[in-house]
């Protein structure tokens, strides 16, 4: 299975770069918060489109052929974007649109990669295989919210006297990061076969969803259930990087590096696989209680920071740490929505963020995040924020009725 691992680095490094890394990148080249998250926010728009593109995608056939183009458009989608940090007034126009570009190619890889996993290996044989797809997956996203970011606060430090010194930064880095793209491409050239004698697994069909309330409800729920991680998941960057005279804690990019990108993505990882795991053990109902106690308490976390400021690199860690992982444990929380929509199509999912479903009931508080942000400053956006557990506990009730309602029933 030597094209297991790269083919699952090189699908998270795109994703990556538009999940974490675009906001640092808009808010740097100068654009404010309120434009920054709506940028952001806009650039999930094509994973939306995921399960309209399913289709087509298989009537393209040859999976390894368009795997190979994918990551090919990919890395000059890279280069591209490299090339668009010029320092000028319209580069971030450019910037924005590289990176809506490489989105659309980070949705068509995936679509890709999990036909061409799924056709190559057996059921039992994905199952097995899932934590160490998983392991990758963050791995490669610790090298692009993590190393990367470390390396642009660096350069900033080492270019301090040239007159663009954020662009070159930049410029450089995403150069780096297309480099070991490169490497990937290269590898998966050789790694990845056409594969012609499996044929594509079924798509499991969606179950019978109750009659006891319509889908808008269930989808209405799950939006207020992910309303206060939806609200924090820019926000939480705004913090980190606004100077204290604006309420934040005016950490270096170095600081975001380790403790969000780095320490951050790792505690999120471990949450996530120990949710993962859970489900897989179809543990007992405390278990979804759990995760949406978690769920909705990070949020508290950097509620708590605006009173108690951290002014360690290791508390910060700490607490960027508990808050991932409370996000992490807590995002399995959502299985069960999916579960009455769709049945079992995304159980093999490792990251719930890039649900279709997922992304578009989170897409409107992330927009506008940064504009409540400037209104309301960081510790009265953090304090409503951690309150809104207590409507998203709420929400989270409904699969529980639904499945006593069809006890009873029965």
């Amino acid at each position: 299975m030597k094209w297991l691992p790269f083919l699952f680095v090189a699908e998270a490094i795109p994703s990556a770069m538009i999940t974490f890394v675009a906001l640092l990148m808009f808010l740097q080249l100068g654009v404010g918060w309120e434009m920054s998250t709506l940028l952001c926010s806009l650039l999930t728009l094509p994973w939306m489109l995921k399960s309209l593109l399913r289709e087509r995608v298989e009537r393209l056939g040859s999976l390894g052929s368009q795997l190979r183009v994918a990551e090919l458009l990919t890395f000059f989608m890279l280069t591209a974007l490299a090339f668009c940090f010029s320092g000028q007034a319209g580069s971030t126009r450019l910037v924005f649109a590289s990176l809506f570009g490489l989105c659309l190619l980070s949705a068509w890889h995936e679509l890709v990669a999990q036909m061409y996993y799924k056709q190559r290996l057996r059921r039992v044989q994905q199952r097995f295989y899932s934590g160490l797809r998983m392991f990758f997956s963050q791995a490669a996203v610790v090298l692009t919210y993590g190393v990367m970011i470390v390396v642009v606060g660096s350069l900033e430090v080492f270019y301090h006297n040239r007159p663009n010194v954020i662009a070159e930064s930049w410029r450089t880095a995403v150069y780096l990061l297309a480099g070991v793209y490169l490497v990937l491409l290269l590898w998966n050239l050789f790694s990845v076969s056409d594969a012609p004698s499996a044929t594509l697994p079924r798509r499991p069909q969606p179950q019978q969803r109750s009659s006891l309330v319509p889908a808008w409800v269930v989808v209405g729920c799950l939006a207020l259930l992910l309303l206060p991680q939806a609200l924090m998941f820019h926000a939480r960057v705004l913090f980190l990087m606004a100077p204290p005279a604006a309420g934040g804690l005016g950490c270096s990019l170095q600081w975001i590096g380790l403790a969000q990108g780095t320490v951050g993505v790792i505690a999120f990882s471990a949450g996530l696989i120990l949710g993962h795991r859970a489900l897989a053990r179809r543990t007992g109902a405390w278990v979804y209680g759990l995760m949406v106690l978690l769920v909705g308490l990070s949020p508290a976390v950097y509620c708590l920071m605006t009173h108690f400021p951290p002014t360690r690199l290791l508390s910060l860690c700490a607490a960027t740490a508990t808050a991932q992982f409370c996000f992490g444990f807590g995002l399995h929380s959502c299985m069960p929505f999916l579960r009455l929509l769709f049945g079992e199509r995304y159980d093999g999912s490792i990251n719930y963020l890039y649900i279709p479903l997922i992304s578009m009931v989170m897409l409107p508080a992330m927009a506008v995040s940064g504009w409540l942000v400037a209104r309301c400053g960081f510790e009265r956006f953090f304090m409503v924020d951690a309150l809104l557990a207590l409507p998203a506990w709420t929400a989270a009730l409904l699969p529980v009725y639904l499945k006593k309602k069809s006890i009873y029933e029965k």
